[in-house]
C-alpha cells in the first residue's frame, strides 16, 4: 500500500518525465528510490521500537474497528458505530480510576488510546 506522499511524489516525477528527456528522468526515479531507503533506515530503529511495544488497547479492539471499517458502513451506520459492552466497560473502569487519581501508567496509556482511536 501507498502512502500519500509517494503518491504525490509519483505525480510529481510523472509531470518531471513529461519534461525531462528518458535518461534524466530514470535519474530521478532512482534519487527518490534512494531517498526512500534512507529515510527507512534513518527510521528503523523508530519502528522496531515501536513494533516491540504492547499495544495500548488489547488487539481485539483494533479487530473489531477494522472488521467494522472493512464492512463498508454507510454514514448512518458509522454515525451508530459503539463499543462493544466490554470495551465500554473497561472505559468506565478506566475513567473512574482516572478520575479518582489511581491510574497506573499503562492504564494511562490505554485510556489515551482509546481517546485517540474516539477522535
Amino acid at each position: 500500500m501507498q502512502t500519500v506522499n509517494s503518491l504525490e511524489a509519483k505525480n510529481e516525477l510523472g509531470w518531471i518525465k513529461n519534461c525531462v528527456s528518458e535518461e534524466l528522468s530514470q535519474k530521478l526515479a532512482q534519487v527518490g528510490d534512494a531517498l526512500r531507503q534512507a529515510t527507512l533506515c534513518l527510521r528503523l530503529p523508530e519502528l522496531l521500537a515501536l513494533s516491540l511495544q504492547q499495544p495500548a488497547v488489547p488487539a481485539q479492539v483494533y479487530q473489531y474497528i477494522l472488521d467494522f471499517l472493512a464492512s463498508n458502513p454507510t454514514s448512518e451506520q458509522i454515525a451508530e458505530f459503539k463499543p462493544t459492552p466490554e470495551m465500554q466497560e473497561r472505559l468506565r473502569t478506566l475513567l473512574i480510576r482516572s478520575n479518582a487519581g489511581e491510574l497506573t501508567p499503562t492504564e494511562l496509556k490505554e485510556l489515551d488510546e482509546y481517546e485517540r482511536i474516539e477522535h
